[in-house]
């Protein structure tokens, strides 16, 4: 009777090599699927992991963090920019390190981004008694603080026996190369078990190719979405994240430009339209710009591509007007497909619009649709341009700032502006980088992806913190790119989450971040006046003298040069246009990494998106202005239907 030959490993020498042997593949691409991995080690997982990633350092590379969330985020956005076939392995010690990755792992489950998470947990064998940063309760002796995972990862194993990772480890791979299924794939550790040791048989550790695939959409379903859209007179395509994911989008430029069906872009699917055509609108929904908003109110077929459409897509269910809107849903997962009562196409992007293509290769669109098109398109790039335009001085005095009360700060330009002045600046390649805030909601409505001016926007789980590691995993992703990598962050998430600015410098990592000083958490400022109708500790204020409630004193003064500088960044402050233009151009070849603060100036918005979001102000208050803001909602609620 033969045997396979083993090897004997500890469990955590078992998973570092088999990280070490697997490979993602896309139709011929082929890449490692784990290039890295990262963590900070802890009583939970030194002994086991920290051993294990050492003696296979020369296989896979570790990075040295900060923060678990961070890492992980950098995982993810590791995954994103490399079109969900690279992410991270991020290992952590049990209870406070653990718990850390439990917002990672949510963001990447929601966003369908694959991760590898290899938190600690506390001892299987249990003989040693309640243990350090250990969770008893009385009712369940197996349940620990890892168990929070399980409702935000897509894949979650506890790993008791040193075997049970002959079965585990491909199913977790399988998981994190299913662009259906992706997203947090969580390995928990108990402390003890990962240094034990088992024969593990030597084929677990054979190269291993994880198949991409791409989904192929049944003639039915082609069939019934081609009928649909044969008679429509106002088409509009919305264009999800998936379009980047499958590579579609010369497919999505080829199908738009016959037939002149326009493309609205999600945030996820920001940059879906290679170039600025006439068929090219720009983002949709709430923050995005009001052209492509009014032509969403009018269309007759709606055909969403790889998108969840989430009620920042779809103005909490107001956008769609037309009373007789019928919708087409192309997505790998099933669960979209069927969303606004759609004709579902469950098919891979590019293979579901090239089908499509062929299918309506006589159709176009009709000539007034066109016009309109053009209209709307006309009217908003003048606006946009205004409205980003870095040499139009800013007057506080003008009447439409003048009512705004605009403190009085050291800034000159706007946040606008100075997107305007990225813009100008950014070249092909190059990757603008936002998640929380005001950026990403700005970047979706003025900024111009085409020609490869990439913007990675993380706003499904819109979490703040993520755009500073982010920049670490876009890096990593094509590390040989010349193309920059910056972080657009506003001052309220750079203070939450700075420090992996130091992983940056240790890693000798090329980022820069561009940090707009408003002195706030300004969006949400603005959500708060639209709905309360006042400022309520939104704005960096300290608090008054003999003042009980909110914060209504100075503005707080806070170096944000020196916290980068100290962080390991080269450190720039730049407040005209001409010296934002000068400290971007001086370091666009500079290594390492790069601060630019720039002092914009506060309360001043792009111009608005004219969509409902159903954010509901308080049914009963006190201040008499109140009501008002609930009367003009509940108008709001007038226009929201469901599509069944």
């Amino acid at each position: 009777m033969s045997h396979d030959p083993t090897i004997r490993l500890t469990v955590a020498q078992a998973v570092v090599k088999f990280l070490s042997s697997q490979y993602s593949v896309l139709d011929d691409d082929r890449q490692r699927f784990i290039p890295v991995a990262a963590g900070i080690f802890g009583h939970g997982n030194v002994a086991g992991f920290s051993q294990a990633f050492s003696q296979y350092a020369d296989e896979i590379p570790f990075i040295q963090g900060r923060n678990e969330q961070s890492l992980a985020h950098a995982g993810s956005a590791l995954a994103k920019a490399s079109g969900r076939r690279q992410t991270l392995a991020v290992t952590a010690s049990i209870g406070p390190g653990a718990m850390n990755l439990v917002t990672a792992a949510a963001l990447a489950t929601v966003n369908r981004l694959p991760l590898l998470l290899l938190p600690g947990d506390t001892y299987a064998t249990k003989r040693q008694g309640p243990v350090l940063q250990e969770l008893e309760n009385p009712q369940d002796a197996d349940l620990t603080v890892n168990d929070a995972f399980r409702p935000v990862s897509a894949f979650f194993a506890r790993i008791t026996r040193p075997e049970q990772l002959i079965t585990a480890l491909p199913k977790a791979f399988r998981v994190l190369a299913n662009p259906a299924e992706t997203g947090a794939v969580v390995l928990s550790l108990p402390q003890d078990i990962q240094s034990h040791a088992f024969d593990f048989p030597v084929s677990l550790f054979r190269e291993r190719e994880w198949s991409i695939r791409r989904t192929i959409p049944q003639p039915g379903d082609l069939d019934q979405a081609a009928s649909v859209l044969a008679s429509a007179k106002k088409p509009l395509i919305i264009a999800g994240g998936g379009v980047h994911y499958s590579e579609a989008r010369e497919a999505l430029a080829e199908f738009a430009g016959s037939t002149g069906i326009p493309v609205a872009e999600t945030f996820g699917g920001k940059g879906a339209a290679l170039n600025d055509a006439d068929w090219a609108l720009g983002g949709i929904g709430l923050e995005g710009n009001p052209a492509t908003n009014r032509l969403v109110a009018q269309a007759d077929v709606i055909v969403s591509i790889g998108t969840r459409l989430t009620d920042f897509a779809t103005g909490s269910q107001t956008m769609f007007k037309n009373p007789d809107v019928a919708f087409v849903a192309i997505n790998i997962a099933e669960l979209d497909t069927v969303k606004q009562g759609a004709v579902a196409v469950l098919s891979d992007a590019k293979l579901g619009i090239e089908a499509l293509s062929r299918r309506l290769s006589a159709y176009s669109v009709p000539g007034d649709w066109t016009a309109e098109i053009a209209s709307q398109k006309a009217d908003w790039a003048a606006r946009r341009s205004q409205a980003i335009d870095p040499d139009i001085v800013f007057d506080r005095q003008a009447p439409e700032n003048a009512e705004l009360a605009i403190p009085d700060t050291d800034a000159v330009v706007t946040q606008g502006q100075l997107i305007g002045l990225l813009q100008e600046h950014a070249q092909p390649g190059d990757t603008l980088i936002a998640a929380a805030g005001g950026p990403p909601g700005d970047l979706l409505k003025v900024w111009d992806a085409t020609d490869d001016r990439r913007c990675h926007l993380e706003f499904g789980f819109s979490c703040m913190g993520y755009e500073i590691p982010a920049g670490i995993g876009v890096r990593l992703a094509d590390p040989q790119s010349t193309g920059r990598v910056t972080v657009f962050i506003g001052d309220g998430t750079f203070l939450m989450n700075p420090t992996e600015i130091l992983t940056a410098a240790q890693e000798h990592l090329d980022i820069t971040y561009v940090i707009s000083e408003n002195h706030g958490f300004q969006v949400i400022r603005r959500l708060q006046m639209m709905k309360y109708g006042q400022q309520f500790g939104n704005d960096f204020r300290y608090r008054g003298d003999g003042e009980a409630a909110g914060l209504s004193g100075d503005y707080l003064h806070v170096d944000l040069g020196e916290i980068a500088s100290g962080l390991g960044a080269e450190t720039i402050r730049a407040t005209s246009a001409e010296e934002i233009r000068t400290a971007l151009n001086d370091t666009r070849t500079t290594h390492g990494p790069v601060a630019i603060i720039v002092p914009t100036v506060p309360l001043v918005d792009l111009p608005g998106s004219e969509v409902f979001w159903d954010v509901a102000p308080a049914e009963v208050a006190e201040q008499e202005w109140v009501g008002a803001l609930r009367t003009e909602y509940e108008q709001g609620l007038e226009d929201q239907r469901w599509h069944v």
